[in-house]
């Protein structure tokens, strides 16, 4: 497997990212956003609630 990163703030960039989405044997992961990112971080400080059942997690978000 082979990572690239690819500045997408030139338009020959924009060409090739296109070019390569139609290929299929290229799968294409691009970062997560930042509200995504600061819930990840979240889970790796341990600060997230546990629940028993997904009846007692449907009732905690209906609180």
């Amino acid at each position: 497997m082979t990572y690239l990163s690819i500045n997408t703030n030139k338009k020959e960039a924009k060409l090739f990212l296109e070019y390569i989405k139609t290929l299929s044997f290229v799968t294409i992961h691009q970062e997560p956003n930042e509200i995504t990112k600061k819930a990840i971080e979240e889970v790796k400080q341990g600060k997230t609630k546990k629940h028993k059942s997904a009846k007692e997690l449907t009732a905690f978000l209906n609180k």
